[in-house]
């Protein structure tokens, strides 16, 4: 094992990665107690609250196995600890590999190449942590001025701030996936797969009125969109 594998899979690195991580544990926690207790007194029944909760759990299954997929590049190259607690912060493999990257770049090597030893370990792990601080700034300085925004956009009618938030996460992964299905190959097959299998199981979800087939449908989407992927020749 190389010099800078053996300072990134050390305990110590453990000990330190594990402790932001259980920081991310406790605020998870948290949220949900505090869910628990404000939506009976907006008018939540435990039920819808239970079901929620449920509901949250079961559509984070598909994107979790998605990153655990992706995040075995990332463990390959940066080790264990670091791959662990990135990915439990920011959850975004491709944007970790990415700044991994871009910080051995800058020492004149790739992520994993000839002459990747500890210091270029070291600037790519500050690459990955500092850039994604703008996005923690951001969210610290704007998100209590957000839902005022949020009502001006919709020009005062409460009832159009759901349309608003849904038309501009649509416009966002549209964004996303749209890059992909104009280059063609196994990314845009991907998409297209998830896209089948998901109208075929919320029809089919529709039709024996299964809310948990609804509920699994994104991660059946997802991982039957990559495995296909994975075995098309193109």
């Amino acid at each position: 094992m190389s010099s800078y594998l053996e300072i990134a899979n050390s305990a110590g690195m453990w000990l330190v990665c594990g402790i932001v991580v259980a920081w991310v544990f406790l605020q998870a926690i948290i949220f949900t107690k505090k869910a628990f207790e404000i939506g009976p007194k907006i008018g939540l029944s435990k039920k819808q609250l239970r079901l929620a909760f449920e509901s949250a759990v079961i559509s984070a299954i598909g994107p979790s196995l998605a990153i655990l997929i992706g995040a075995l590049a990332l463990i390959y190259a940066m080790g264990g600890p670091i791959a662990w607690m990135r990915l439990s912060v920011i959850g975004s493999v491709m944007y970790e590999l990415m700044a991994a990257n871009f910080g051995a770049q800058a020492m004149g090597t790739e992520l994993g190449g000839p002459g990747f030893n500890e210091i270029v370990y070291a600037n790519g792990v500050w690459t990955m942590t500092l850039g994604c601080l703008g996005w923690l700034v951001f969210t610290g300085a704007a998100t209590h001025k957000l839902e005022t925004i949020r009502l001006k956009l919709a020009g005062g009618k409460i009832e159009l701030v759901g349309a608003i938030a849904v038309g501009a996460m649509l416009g966002a992964f549209a964004k996303l996936t749209a890059d992909h299905l104009v280059k063609l190959g196994k990314p845009a097959t991907a998409a297209i797969v998830g896209m089948i299998v998901m109208i075929v199981l919320f029809k089919l979800s529709d039709k024996l009125r299964s809310r948990h087939l609804k509920e699994f449908s994104l991660a059946i989407s997802m991982l039957t969109g990559m495995f296909i992927a994975a075995l098309s020749p193109w």
